[in-house]
């Protein structure tokens, strides 16, 4: 847990330094740019991960780091006072250290629609998703455990994201991961976590 707590304490004292190297706009001059929704975005997140739930007996806790390609709008509805819904695809690569629980890592490939709400500026918006993919990890036959290599995954997401300088917005939320290996192996030991998730967006 120390380990996790220095990693995210060092992803936040890092990211200012990142964002110095622009110059912090006001939604005044975000409004004159290229809408959030008409842009690709690169996004890396990092967090921790609680077992809520899931089949197994044991204990788990999970450290997820996400990079993560967003592309523009492929469906939107416009409101009248300016602001905007959309959805638009999100592909993720996803490296897990497993901090407690009999693995140790776990790599994966996760697609879901991601779903945005602008508002009018393109300031900032709240955004959630739903999907999942598939990865391997270092399972170690213990009883209770994950029985193979060879994991499912299924997530959900939730938070709110604030542009910050012409190209970076900073992203926090909630996520909610759910593995198994879909009834490959009998007992199916799952496990449910809920935790929390930091990131940096680069737009283009």
């Amino acid at each position: 847990m120390r380990k996790s707590i220095l990693l995210t304490l060092a992803f936040l004292c890092a990211a200012p330094a990142v964002i110095a190297k622009d110059p912090v706009l006001a939604p005044a001059d975000l409004s004159s740019m290229a809408k959030p929704w008409d842009r690709h975005y690169f996004d890396i997140e990092s967090g921790y991960l609680w077992k809520v739930g899931g089949s197994t007996p044991l204990d788990y806790a999970m450290v997820p780091t996400m990079l993560t390609w967003r592309s523009p709008e492929v469906l939107g509805l416009d409101f009248s006072n300016g602001s905007k819904l959309i959805i638009r695809n999100r592909l993720s690569l996803l490296g897990q250290w497993i901090e407690t629980g009999p693995e140790n890592h776990y790599i994966a490939l996760m697609g879901a629609p991601s779903i945005e709400w602008w508002d009018s500026s393109g300031s900032w918006s709240l955004y959630s998703g739903i999907g999942g993919g598939a990865g391997w990890l270092d399972s170690q036959s213990v009883v209770g455990g994950q029985g193979q290599d060879f994991t499912l995954n299924w997530f959900a997401n939730v938070g709110i994201a604030k542009a910050v300088t012409e190209n970076m917005q900073v992203r926090v939320g909630a996520m909610f991961q759910h593995l198994s290996n879909g009834g490959a192996t009998d007992p199916n030991p799952g496990v449910n976590s809920l935790g929390f998730t930091i990131g940096l967006s680069w737009g283009f």
